[in-house]
């Protein structure tokens, strides 16, 4: 898909809408009239079908059904049929992927295992990670935390594990993935990669790139909903020497067989644990019913092209943005900085636009192309600059901090 020059007036907007190949995905999201929703890095909108599904799991499979419901609504198989559909937004094979537990879980299951392959117990961690992924490293013992931008050194040193995010979660910086592990394979090292931020937003093909091992949620560019199941990809090449440290009787061969041995399941199945949250993954199931038929380069095109309008936008108030400028090195949302972050995020939403907040200063701009349109990002900007221009944000009431920011 050719790149999309960034619009100079809200007119122009209006033209890139009528002409996205996108447009008509907005039309299955409940979205309240008149919202600018630019969360969905954080946590996305439910669809149409998403809702169905939980409504009839609920009440035709669980008050109706009931046990039944395991075989006549196929509820055993929903963990590796929602991975089978989540595999094609990672590139994958049906079955190298399984939705499983949380993301946190799935990063201490897989640093376990990935000790087969380095012969080491060491796991690598930058100090701009999510926190949850230091958190995980440091739990495992021997860890060490690298400076940021220093982890492709860490592990061509020694053989390490190397827990990476393929989009930062702050400044929205891609990975190259491929280069990182061609320098793991040369080491020895592992590395697993933390996809939270990039499912759904970016077009991938972990094979292709030579990604053995990644956890990522679904809730954020997924839409899976708040809390929704997260996933384990594990490639065939390597999936079957492998073992959970977790070994839950639903990542067993025959979990109805109740063998008093483990037995585990072949593939990335094998990393499934206990019994999975049903209502999660309808209604995750059903989220996914929106990138059916979907290109993820247009997906991945227009991303890119509402962050450079966002961008380009921001510069002319004077806020800086701590995110790449090359749309080719960013994520699906946009960080800009400013002391008063918090108490702007919060005036903007009280004018129903939607960003959220990262401590110390970031403001975060989330462009998730099945519903934002460009006339959204503009209508948003002309927000911020008003809420900048007149010091709309310098209330006491937007700056008590919320236990979510």
């Amino acid at each position: 898909m050719a790149p999309i020059d960034i619009p100079t007036t809200r007119k122009e907007c209006e033209a890139l809408d009528r002409a996205d190949p996108l447009r008509r995905a907005r039309d299955q999201f409940e979205l309240p009239e008149g919202l600018i929703y630019l969360d969905g890095h954080s946590l996305g909108p439910p669809n149409h079908e998403a809702l169905r599904r939980i409504e009839h799991a609920a009440k035709s499979g669980w008050a109706e059904g009931l046990i039944r419901s395991w075989n006549s609504e196929g509820w055993i198989d929903l963990p590796l049929a929602v991975g089978a559909k989540l595999a094609r937004l990672i590139g994958a094979q049906p079955e190298e992927v399984v939705v499983t537990d949380s993301v946190s879980v799935n990063l201490f299951k897989l640093a376990s295992a990935a000790r087969k392959l380095t012969g080491t117990d060491f796991v690598a961690v930058e100090e701009t990670e999510f926190p949850t992924d230091q958190y995980i490293a440091q739990g495992m013992g021997a860890w060490m935390r690298v400076r940021s931008g220093e982890a492709l050194e860490a592990i061509a040193d020694v053989p390490t594990t190397l827990i990476k995010s393929v989009v930062n979660y702050r400044t929205s910086e891609i990975v190259d993935i491929a280069e990182y592990e061609r320098a793991a394979a040369k080491a020895g090292s592992a590395i697993i990669w933390d996809l939270s931020h990039a499912t759904g937003i970016l077009d991938l093909d972990l094979p292709a790139a030579g990604a053995k091992l990644a956890a990522g949620c679904t809730y954020k560019f997924v839409n899976g909903g708040p809390g929704a199941p997260a996933f384990v990809y594990v490639s065939n090449a390597i999936a079957n020497k492998l073992r959970s440290p977790i070994a839950g009787w639903f990542g067993h061969a025959a979990p109805f067989a109740f063998d008093s041995e483990y037995r585990p399941r072949p593939n990335a199945a094998r990393f499934a644990a206990g019994t999975p949250p049903i209502f999660s993954l309808c209604a995750l199931d059903g989220a996914l019913e929106a990138f059916k038929g979907v290109s993820l380069s247009e997906l991945q095109a227009k991303a890119r092209a509402l962050g450079d309008l966002c961008i380009a936008r921001a510069n002319q108030v004077g806020l800086v943005s701590i995110s790449p400028a090359d749309s080719a090195r960013r994520g699906g949302h946009v960080s800009l900085v400013h002391a008063e972050g918090y108490a702007i995020v919060q005036a903007l939403i009280l004018r129903r636009v939607i960003p959220d907040f990262r401590a110390p200063d970031a403001m975060r701009f989330g462009f998730s192309p099945l519903y934002v349109r460009f006339t959204d990002v503009w209508d948003a900007m002309d927000q911020l600059a008003d809420v900048l221009q007149t010091q709309a944000w310098d209330r006491a009431e937007f700056k008590r901090r919320a236990a979510v920011t």
